[in-house]
């Protein structure tokens, strides 16, 4: 990027406190030991540090410039920019660069599977453009304006990943990113703690579409049932993706395997074509079917989609499937949960029938008065599904067992406290041929247990 600080002043409705406005800036960070000669550092007054403080170290590492919230005056040399907040200038200075970048952008939201389907809908659209893509998920108020940040010439189209938790969130981010197409994966009860209901979660995500144009497009999964219910109800053109008769783009003779799912596509037109995907589970499918529509609208042909997609690798801690010393096979799905995301996982799980099948679920937070509800459910889901033994971490997830037991009584479960409790009971119970799958919210440190299993068995 290139902008001077002048422009970036006005961008934010900033006050120019000391130094050059012709001061050219090249890069943006709100990590002080990521600063190199010519960044903007964005110091952000977070729960536990005021970057404020780093404002020094920031200019002895180069940088050209700062914004800043609590000086009325530049207390050194280099650029100071007065602001009202810096997270909010950030997004208005990221929203202004936005603006320069001519090639189209796909946003990516969704309460399960934005990561994936990011991901997916990136390799589609390689086979046909040089695509700049969010990294890691730094999705959020600050990590979606950085990432716009990565954009310029050498890149003819975008794929970001817009992720939100309370009301309002989603409207911010669009005014940054201002997508001109958008995937809307699901609605889940992610951050429903926060929402309220499944209804005020899908009226915030359909925020996304807030900076559409005239030929903008928003692809919707469904087969999801509130996603399904918005045919025909839309003000911007809706396209479909999903298994059910009607869909825009459709995914028949799915076959899901242990290590890869198979299925033929079927365009509006007629054109059909058959993908391989080297990871298993029916959600997989629909992120790349959806991946697949948004690149062919952008003018990548579906057999070079198709083919990218055979090449999609999983991210860490996301449905890695792995081989443990002691011969079990791990399914790492620890980075987090959801119920909806967990009943995924399980499905998965449930494809394996060499030797015991063992869940091993944690606490899936943030979902408020929901919590009880959403953990039992899974519990009947895994008893449902076949699961052999089901291990439980932490005080909610007591619930997943007690829904386990409600529909097989006979079904072992065994309730932990902790991750070490846990890695006790699995070094009990699995043996060679085994499948574990390991999942759970971010806070509950679920890939702790992973690791463990993979080192020392």
């Amino acid at each position: 990027m290139k902008m001077t600080a002048g422009e970036i002043t006005a961008a934010c409705g900033g006050r120019l406190l000391g130094g050059d406005p012709e001061t050219e800036i090249t890069s943006v960070t709100a990590d002080s030991r990521q600063v190199k000669p010519g960044t903007l550092f964005v110091p952000i007054v977070g729960e536990r540090t005021d970057a404020h403080c780093y404002i020094g170290k920031a200019f002895e590492s180069g940088a050209a410039a700062t914004l800043t919230q609590e000086h009325e005056t530049a207390e050194g040399p280099g650029v100071w920019i007065a602001v009202g907040s810096t997270p909010d200038a950030l997004q208005k200075i990221a929203a202004c660069w936005r603006k320069k970048f001519t090639g189209p952008v796909v946003g990516i939201t969704g309460s399960v599977g934005k990561t994936t389907t990011k991901e997916m809908t990136a390799l589609a659209l390689s086979a046909g453009r040089n695509v700049m893509k969010t990294e890691g998920n730094q999705n959020s108020q600050i990590g979606l304006p950085l990432t716009m940040f990565r954009l310029s010439p050498e890149y003819d189209a975008a794929v970001v990943e817009m992720g939100m938790s309370e009301f309002g969130e989603m409207s911010r981010l669009a005014a940054v990113a201002a997508p001109d197409d958008a995937i809307l994966t699901n609605i889940g009860l992610s951050h429903i703690g926060n929402l309220g209901s499944q209804e005020n979660i899908r009226a915030e995500k359909l925020h996304i579409a807030d900076g559409f144009h005239e030929g903008s497009v928003l692809y919707l999964n469904g087969d999801d049932p509130l996603l399904a219910e918005l045919r025909g109800k839309l003000p911007y053109r809706a396209v479909f993706y999903g298994t059910r008769p009607w869909c825009d783009f459709r995914a028949e003779s799915v076959r899901i395997g242990t290590e890869a799912s198979d299925f033929r596509y079927c365009a509006p037109d007629g054109r059909t074509g058959e993908i391989h995907l080297p990871v298993p589970g029916m959600h997989c499918v629909l992120d790349a079917l959806a991946g697949l529509a948004a690149a062919d609208r952008l003018g990548v042909p579906l057999e070079k989609a198709a083919k990218a997609l055979a090449g999609y690798r999983p991210l860490a801690m996301r449905m890695q499937i792995r081989q443990s010393t002691r011969g079990f096979t791990v399914i790492d799905d620890s980075y987090n949960s959801s119920p909806d995301a967990a009943k995924s996982s399980i499905s998965v799980l449930a494809g394996f029938h060499s030797g015991k099948r063992v869940a091993v679920l944690a606490d899936m937070l943030e979902l408020g008065i929901f919590s009880r509800q959403g953990h039992f459910s899974v519990g009947e889901y895994a008893a449902k599904s076949g699961v052999d033994l089901l291990v439980t971490v932490g005080e909610e997830a007591r619930e997943i067992a007690e829904g386990a037991l409600s529909v097989n009584p006979e079904m072992e479960c065994r309730v932990c406290s902790s991750n070490t409790q846990a890695l006790g009971v699995l070094s009990e119970i699995l043996g060679p041929h085994d499948t574990v799958l390991v999942k759970g919210s971010r806070g509950m440190k679920a890939d702790e247990i992973v690791k463990t299993l993979l080192t020392e068995g």
